[in-house]
């Protein structure tokens, strides 16, 4: 890796040939990015390498925003396997990988089953799952995997419920997906992953169509009886809901519960104030930011902070970045559960908005409020240093969360 030659600025060509660092950075600290982003500029633009494609690297919160909201913005021809394509056709169903007007096609139809407040009608459920999986916790008599306990499994759980898929079927998923995500994936392993989850859920699609429940793929083979959808676009939708539906949120429930336990002062804070748990998980959110970049490529010419875009040119968007942009944060490197983080970038911004949100937000404030209700001691059961990071993932996170607590 090589610095950013001086030229690689606003306002100044670059060749072809310079080298460029390569992007996305990675994390050395659990709760910080990567240190190469003192060195630039929020305002600028800079030259960088994203699996050997030369894009411009955007930082800035405001730029972050007003880019991402753009129409020129595109997110095909992005060489980003984890999606189920090579940057041509995107998979049937994948609307995160499709541009207007399919995209708003599919999104417009599972917005209207994917509501907030369906969302907010599983608390109970979502309660229900944390309480029960507290419950074998409680059991051991030996430290804990939090990962492995409760991180993982409660997404999980909670998706299967949503969209009815069996839950004796999650192993089957969590390995696809955990394919799907791994760093040292071949396209055609992550493809294959992403096919094996599709087949079945086309023949469940099918089930359903005869028996339905009160469920979202149900609710959404009612779309295939008036001709909006085919099976295998609900097929693709489950699949990408269900992949994106549990890893994100395992990963952001694990980093989550490292950073309170490694920030008593303000887990104190939130101890004295349950209520103040919403805000805290929007801090959370914004502080650890678990996916950090977002890529588009342009559609047109166009100028952004007076760096001229050519047509075709990617952008990568650090939202990690943005979020701890200090003109928009006060003190963006603290983490404050006072602070109002609910304009953060972590659900990125624009038409792809990350559709789960109300959900992952439910699900961290839940299992939050319960584990730090139900455990009061609870604590690291070895030293913060040896947290093993998942810096090989496209997904940040740890790998396992060792804890444990006074016991009676």
């Amino acid at each position: 890796m090589t610095t950013t030659p001086a030229d690689d600025v606003i306002g100044h060509d670059t060749t072809a040939n310079a080298e460029h660092p390569t992007f996305p950075f990675g994390r050395t600290c659990p709760f910080a990015p990567h240190d190469k982003y003192a060195s630039f500029n929020d305002d600028d633009l800079q030259k960088v390498d994203f699996k050997g494609t030369p894009g411009w690297l955007i930082t800035g919160y405001n730029n972050i925003r007003s880019v991402l909201a753009d129409p020129r913005m595109s997110v095909r021809g992005i060489e980003d396997s984890s999606r189920g394509d090579a940057g041509d056709d995107a998979v049937p169903g994948f609307f995160v990988a499709m541009d207007p007007p399919q995209h708003d096609d599919l999104r417009r139809i599972l917005a209207k089953e994917f509501t907030p407040r369906r969302m907010a009608a599983m608390r109970p459920n979502i309660e229900r799952i944390a309480n029960e999986l507290v419950d074998e916790m409680l059991k051991s008599v030996g430290p804990v995997d939090f990962v492995d306990a409760l991180a993982l499994p409660l997404p999980s759980l909670v998706i299967c419920e949503l969209l009815g898929v069996p839950y004796d079927k999650h192993d089957f998923f969590q390995e696809r997906t955990r394919a799907v995500l791994a760093a040292d994936s071949t396209p055609e392993q992550i493809a294959g992953a992403i096919g094996d989850v599709m087949t079945y859920l086309a023949e469940l699609v099918t089930i359903k169509q005869q028996t339905p429940g009160d469920d979202l793929v149900s609710l959404l083979v009612k779309h295939i009886e008036s001709g909006d959808l085919s099976i295998i676009d609900v097929a693709g939708m489950s699949t990408f809901l269900l992949m994106a539906g549990h890893e994100t949120t395992g990963n952001m429930l694990g980093l989550g519960l490292f950073a309170l336990l490694e920030h008593p002062d303000q887990l104190a804070e939130l101890r004295e104030d349950p209520e103040l748990m919403p805000q805290a998980v929007e801090e959370l959110l914004r502080h650890l930011d678990i996916i950090g970049s977002l890529p588009r490529t342009a559609t047109e010419d166009m100028e952004v902070a007076g760096q001229r875009i050519a047509k075709g040119e990617l952008l990568m968007f650090s939202t990690e970045a943005g979020n701890r942009d200090p003109s928009v944060f006060d003190e963006p490197d603290r983490l404050d559960f006072q602070r109002d983080a609910s304009r953060h970038l972590t659900f990125g911004h624009g038409i792809h908005t990350c559709l789960g949100a109300p959900l992952a937000r439910l699900e961290l404030q839940v299992v939050f409020s319960i584990v730090l209700e139900r455990i009061p001691t609870l604590r690291l059961a070895v030293p913060a240093d040896d947290i093993r990071l998942k810096n090989d993932a496209r997904i940040f996170g740890v790998h396992e969360l060792p804890i444990t607590w006074d016991r009676a």
